[in-house]
């Protein structure tokens, strides 16, 4: 059952973010993620602000400086089949496609996609972990085969976002609205770790809204893939997958961001992969020596192990398919 709240439709993202500023108020984006968590009673808001009339965070447009920026109310279906991103961010189009089912990815937004909150069972059911303000993380000696192996210190959630690690690969900027004016961060820099603080997942404050995410140009020779490894072919969120960007100049690799999904609290980029791959050929056995290195530091818990695995085969598969 839904708690009771007021309901407010902003006008403008002023008037958005004048009342999100109000104690005890979220946002409602595409609300797939906002209906759940206000189900299982991880928010409990007083005011709920919608910014659905909000044509100026919708959209996908071309910057001056030949790059793209992407409104956050605009759906995961209108960013997987836009001509642009499908173009020039290959992987960008390929994570928002893998995003659940169609009617998730029709409703859902760029913006909520980055910014949803844990799906862990333990966080999202009636347990006081240490995510709510308890003492402990229960997954860590309880059911965690779809939990992290890396990152996990204090709570061993996996973000569950697509986008976001394709986000981080391509060098996203993400613009911010509050309070106080305009903010912006950089993709790597926008989501918190455990080790950081385990009561957050994102940098953003107290009636900020995260308005639109600025795509820089990809230089000349970048090639990009998204793959995702998940239980079923539709729906579910990745055990593992991988977000690439590489740089092929004279035919070896100049330039490379790598970075997972499905296995870290945050899109969790492996550095030991791209230094494997620099100045050499996407050959087989350098695909394979990066899939290895990848899972450097893969900290597995009781029942997900296999992770480490996938994390090797999906890093060299997709290197491979850019070859």
């Amino acid at each position: 059952m839904l708690p009771s709240f007021a309901y407010l439709r902003a006008t403008t993202l002023a008037e958005a973010v004048r009342h999100l500023d109000r104690p005890d108020a979220c946002l409602h984006a595409g609300g797939t993620d906002l209906l759940g968590c206000l189900r299982d009673g991880v928010l409990a808001p007083a005011t709920v602000v919608s910014l659905a009339a909000l044509a100026e965070l919708k959209g996908v447009q071309e910057t001056a400086d030949g790059g793209v920026r992407v409104g956050a109310m605009t759906t995961l279906a209108e960013l997987s089949e836009n001509p642009a991103i499908r173009s020039r961010y290959p992987l960008l189009a390929q994570a928002a496609a893998a995003v659940g089912s169609p009617q998730l990815r029709n409703q859902g937004t760029v913006g909520g996609n980055l910014c949803q909150k844990p799906r862990c069972w333990y966080y999202r059911g009636q347990f006081q972990c240490a995510r709510k303000g308890g003492d402990r993380c229960f997954a860590v000696g309880g059911e965690n085969q779809f939990h992290c192996i890396f990152g996990g210190e204090t709570c061993v959630y996996v973000h569950p976002s697509d986008a976001a690690p394709a986000m981080v690969a391509l060098e996203a900027t993400f613009r911010l609205m509050g309070p106080r004016g305009e903010r912006r961060v950089a993709a790597g820099e926008f989501f918190v770790p455990p080790a950081e603080d385990f009561t957050r997942e994102t940098v953003v404050e107290k009636g900020e809204i995260l308005a639109d995410v600025l795509l820089p140009p990809l230089r000349p020779g970048a090639r990009s893939a998204y793959r995702k490894v998940r239980t079923r072919g539709a729906w579910d969120f990745a055990l593992a997958g991988v977000a690439a960007v590489v740089e092929v100049e004279h035919g070896v690799v100049a330039r490379a961001r790598i970075v997972l999904s499905g296995v870290a609290p945050v899109p969790w980029r492996v550095r030991a992969a791209e230094e494997v791959v620099l100045g050499k050929r996407l050959d087989a056995a350098t695909a394979a020596r990066a899939g290895e290195a990848a899972t450097r530091g893969a900290r597995p818990l009781s029942r997900n192990g296999y992770k480490v695995a996938l994390v090797r085969g999906v890093v060299e598969e997709t290197l491979l398919s850019l070859a």
